[in-house]
């Protein structure tokens, strides 16, 4: 009696369910992936479908052979069509929108150096020129540089950096007016293409490697082979002196540029025992006295030292403008002793100077 009460309650809901989960038990994993593969098809058909109804572009058919989309003629012609619009609205809406405002561009530095005129506060604080070393590590003899201490750090005067920054540029720029030899040493890694550039544009000499000591107290030893030149005051090569500079003395630098003292104390001490002046940064852990016309700054930083090089750079280059203008006019600013003043081409040669045959020091 109980069974017949079950099979009539619960017969017809045994009937209607369908018999798939009675027989999933004996399906194979062949059955399954058929399944699935179909189940995929009906999706991506559906949405082929609504992709086609929401664009009026069809979406096109896929090749089964070659696995490519059929594009006949009319096709590319719109797409053709598409790209001309496109150029065609960027033309018109270009002028539309914020512009990019000018920004640091590390390559700048060395590429376009700024000129004197340009030095401003702003630009020396975006250069770190204002840190120092810590507390523990100061020259108390660059108290009178020091604006502050922050965080056990030492905070350089950006006020007296730009001040005796100008100073330096008006110096660098009176030796080359005066036709003379500037050296530009910076022996720490990743200085010399600012040094090599600053040598350029001020037509001197630069030196990246290790100072050899001796080279100016001992220098016809070490520099005696160092072939040498005599240019007239517009660079100009003059021929004829080959015997005269077999005699005499290696030449010296006018001025010495350096970017790193404390690795270069040695040349520093040979340049203050022959009267060469020199132009050197001074961090909060170097002597000041060391150099002739100190640069408070971070000689640290590679940016600061590049902007400091460029600057001095810039400087010699003016100065040698000036020189060469002053000489179109007749006016020499040199006259090398030593020399005699010899005819060529049937005309005078006015003054001349002798320099190194190569751009190193």
């Amino acid at each position: 009696m109980i069974i017949r009460q079950a099979v009539l309650r619960h017969g017809r809901r045994i009937v209607s369910k369908p018999t798939r989960p009675f027989l999933r038990p004996f399906a194979s994993e062949i059955d399954a992936i058929e399944a699935s593969l179909n189940r995929s098809l009906k999706e991506t058909h559906s949405i082929e479908t609504l992709v086609e109804n929401k664009t009026t572009d069809p979406v096109p058919q896929i090749s089964n052979t070659t696995h490519r989309t059929s594009t006949s003629q009319a096709s590319k012609q719109q797409v053709a069509d598409t790209y001309h619009a496109l150029q065609r609205q960027k033309e018109l809406t270009h002028h539309l929108g914020t512009s990019i405002t000018p920004h640091y561009q590390p390559h700048a530095i060395l590429t376009n150096p700024p000129y004197p005129a340009d030095i401003t506060l702003p630009l020396l604080l975006a250069s770190q020129s204002h840190l120092g070393h810590s507390t523990s590590l100061w020259n108390p003899a660059n108290s009178r540089y020091i604006f502050g201490i922050r965080s056990g750090i030492h905070i350089i005067s950006l006020d007296i950096t730009a001040a005796h920054l100008r100073r330096a540029c008006r110096i660098v720029s009176g030796v080359a007016e005066r036709g003379g030899l500037i050296l530009f040493v910076g022996t720490r890694p990743h200085q010399d293409r600012c040094v090599v550039n600053a040598a350029k544009l001020a037509g001197g000499c630069h030196l990246f490697e290790r100072w050899t000591p001796g080279s100016i107290t001992n220098g016809h030893q070490l520099l005696g082979r160092c072939k040498m030149r005599v240019v007239d005051e517009f660079d100009r090569l003059i021929p004829g002196y080959e015997n005269e500079l077999l005699e005499r003395p290696v030449l010296k630098p006018d001025l010495v540029v350096c970017l790193n003292p404390l690795e270069n104390h040695v040349m520093l001490h040979e340049c203050g025992l022959h009267g060469v002046p020199t132009v050197g940064i001074i961090d909060t852990d170097a002597n000041p006295t060391w150099v002739t016309y100190p640069i408070p700054a971070n000689d640290d930083s590679l940016r600061c030292v590049q902007l400091i090089a460029g600057v001095l750079g810039r400087a010699g280059e003016e100065g040698q403008r000036k020189r060469r203008e002053r000489a179109m006019q007749g006016d020499v600013s040199y006259q090398p002793e030593g020399f005699e003043v010899k005819k060529a081409e049937g005309e005078f040669q006015a003054g001349g100077a002798i320099h190194h045959a190569g751009g190193s020091g």
